[in-house]
């Protein structure tokens, strides 16, 4: 707590503040401190920024900063930040400018060569996504999809290749539609990891097949409630999918033939090199001697 005497909170800046996306207690020390030290708090809904700083025993001018009025709030901010103020920018939840109101005014602000300091914070994607257990070594933020069926399913097209993991947020009126338009583009056998309350009381987090989707949301209308994060593991690449067959021929010819006649057998089928697929055939027998 000491260290946060020593802060420097420079004036004449705008402040992108992450705030919680459910548990009030995941609010940063230092998000805490700028908010105390801000002149003025510029949010999405002033109803829900008043009960977070209430909880914290805190009382600022609240600016109405939405998706409807984010150009014209800018330039009153502008006009502030100029007077030397500080100002902090939250949404209701989460990191501003991404999925939520923000962006038009860090824009705005920043056209006007004056100071942007991102206070990093709760983000729902990153928060699922590490727990999601899905190894791709890239992910790829979507947001919300297009709402109708016809541009949803065309946009889904386009992302039916990408290599890495899909970060999708759902209402929870569109959320069984949305898993439909999953189901119809991608792989029945694609892995989905279903996030939905994140940091609340009825927090829950399932992986499975999209396959399985349908029966799982059906076991309970509970399911069907809250804001979600859907992430869909990444496709396989050519190479991975050579690698997926090599492995399961592999697997075949295990069951008759010796290592080395397995994989030799197998790299002619496959053309994947002899050497790795003898080394894959021994922690394959290895495997099923445990």
């Amino acid at each position: 707590m000491q260290s946060l005497s020593h802060q420097h909170v420079p004036e004449s800046t705008l402040y992108v503040i992450g705030t919680p996306i459910g548990n009030m207690a995941d609010i940063s020390l230092r998000a805490l401190h700028i908010l105390a030290t801000a002149d003025a708090i510029a949010c999405e809904d002033t109803r829900v920024t008043k009960n977070l700083l209430n909880a914290y025993g805190l009382n600022k001018d609240l600016i109405s900063a939405h998706q409807h009025n984010e150009r014209e709030v800018a330039e009153k901010l502008i006009g502030r930040l100029k007077n030397r103020e500080r100002i902090a920018l939250v949404s209701d939840a989460g990191t501003p400018a991404v999925s939520d109101p923000g962006a038009k005014i860090v824009d705005a602000v920043r056209k006007e060569n004056l100071n942007v300091v991102p206070v990093p914070g709760p983000s729902a994607a990153i928060t699922a996504l590490s727990a999601s257990g899905f190894t791709d070594e890239h992910f790829l933020f979507i947001g919300f999809l297009p709402v109708k069926p016809l541009q949803r399913h065309a946009f889904l097209e386009k992302l039916k290749e990408t290599p890495a993991t899909l970060i999708i947020y759902e209402a929870p009126h569109r959320v069984q539609e949305t898993l439909k338009s999953l189901i119809d583009v991608f792989e029945p056998s694609r892995q989905i990891v279903i996030a939905r309350e994140l940091t609340k009381l009825f927090e829950e987090t399932y992986r499975c097949r999209l396959s399985d989707t349908a029966k799982w949301m059906a076991e309970d209308a509970n399911r069907r409630k809250g804001e979600f994060v859907l992430l869909i593991e990444g496709a396989q690449t050519q190479m991975d999918k050579t690698d997926t067959e090599a492995k399961r021929i592999l697997s075949i010819l295990l069951d008759q033939l010796p290592p080395s006649s397995a994989a030799a057998l197998a790299a002619k089928i496959t053309g994947t090199k002899k050497n790795k697929l003898y080394e894959l055939a021994l922690e394959l027998k290895n495997s099923a001697a445990d």
